[in-house]
């Protein structure tokens, strides 16, 4: 397939390209399930492509085969008449973690889809069971949710899709929480910075950090600021590289997501571990939107912050700050943006927000009111993830990690 000159593909058409008599019958969420074995135990060249230089799984690599397979879930919810892309990753999560090299299974369905445009899509990595068993709870390495999107290959336009016909109490918890899902990213939206201003408690917080900021300025004062504290716009690192069609999507010449949260993921490892000067354990990848797509031969610049760190400067509550546990959380935004070689039109293609654990006490500091409000929505994204995270003991803690962060997946 070739690209016409001067022609763009993300250019819609007047003329809908999907058939008006396609099956909107519901399906069963089993209609959609797929399931992928990757052989690192088996295959030592498969495996080096999964390595990194610490012997590590590579888990950049692992979210791009997990955003190709929610699209093969997808197609098999809606059929081959669509255009399905990736609009958003809802979460990605480590459960437990990895202490050998195994097969790995790759596993997911559509959980949510009510008859638009859009669905969710639940997914799972775990250690391949052996043949006729079930993968134990304990072998789940990753769970993920991503939404897909079903676009008229022509005019570029939602179409809608099959709902989904739950049939039982187990689906219909996926089904549930798929929805409640859908309704507290709508509520985000509508409270985001951007559209509504700190409330009071915010408001404090903000001038507390400024308040410190000139305190460590003061020559009348004795404080300075401490060697482990680090202002915002220090932390920054950035990349861009041109987008070749080797990690094009199926259907156009875009890139797909995966490649993308690759290469996002892959930055703010860089940026965790340039910041704190120590291999950093990733924890979870917050919901991200894609907000434009990234066409092939065009140039994607990312750039890298840490945006918030947990145990904060300061905080609500004082007498939190007082105990050390030596270990702090390190959310990294990275923003990308795509830039048009011939034109020079620049567009954002998304917003994604990584957070790490690392073996030290470490805070970051804003300075501009910009980095205040970038420190203050990454401090929402925290007291989200803390309130998610399963406090069964596979979880990180307070008090840092109930299992040794060096056995976690790592870049």
């Amino acid at each position: 397939m070739k690209q016409e000159k001067g022609h763009d593909p993300t250019e819609a058409s007047r003329t809908p390209a999907t058939p008006a008599d396609r099956d909107l019958t519901p399906k069963k969420m089993s209609d959609s399930y797929h399931r992928v074995v990757i052989p690192l135990a088996q295959d030592p060249w498969l495996l080096d492509s999964y390595l990194n230089a610490s012997g590590h799984i590579r888990l950049g690599t692992i979210f791009m085969d997990l955003d190709a397979l929610s699209g093969i879930i997808a197609y098999k919810h809606t059929g081959e008449d669509v255009t399905t892309v990736t609009a958003a990753v809802d979460r990605i999560t480590i459960k437990h973690p990895l202490r050998e090299i195994c097969d790995l299974e790759l596993s997911g369905q559509v959980t949510y889809a009510t008859g638009r445009s859009s669905m969710e899509t639940s997914l799972q990595v775990a250690k391949a069971p052996k043949d006729g068993e079930m993968v134990r709870k304990e072998d789940v390495l990753v769970e993920c949710a991503f939404t897909m999107v079903s676009l008229d290959p022509g005019t570029k336009k939602p179409v809608q899709i099959a709902p989904l016909k739950v049939d039982t109490a187990e689906e219909r918890r996926l089904f549930d929480l798929g929805e409640k899902n859908s309704k507290e990213k709508k509520r985000l939206a509508r409270t985001a910075l951007l559209k509504q201003t700190p409330n009071d408690e915010e408001s404090d917080l903000i001038h507390a950090l400024w308040l410190r900021q000139l305190e460590y300025h003061d020559p009348n004062l004795p404080i300075r600021k401490p060697d482990n504290v680090v202002y915002m716009d220090m932390t920054k690192i950035h990349s861009s590289q041109i987008m070749q069609p080797q990690y094009r999507n199926r259907h156009n010449f875009m890139i797909f997501g995966g490649f993308l949260l690759k290469q996002t993921f892959e930055l703010a490892f860089c940026c965790a571990a340039s910041f704190s000067h120590t291999r950093p354990s990733f924890i979870s990848l917050d919901p991200s939107t894609f907000e434009n797509p990234v066409p092939v031969g065009s140039v994607l610049y990312l750039t890298a912050t840490v945006a918030y760190t947990d145990p904060p400067l300061v905080s609500e509550n004082e007498d939190s700050l007082k105990k050390d546990s030596g270990f702090t959380r390190v959310q990294v935004r990275v923003d990308s943006k795509v830039r048009d070689v011939e034109h020079g039109h620049t567009k954002p293609t998304g917003q994604f927000s990584y957070t790490f654990l690392v073996g030290k006490n470490l805070k970051v500091l804003p300075r501009t009111y910009s980095e205040f409000m970038i420190w203050l929505d990454a401090k929402r994204r925290a007291e989200r993830v803390s309130s998610s995270i399963d406090p069964s003991g596979n979880s990180v803690g307070k008090d840092g990690p109930t299992d040794n962060p060096r056995d976690r997946f790592m870049k």
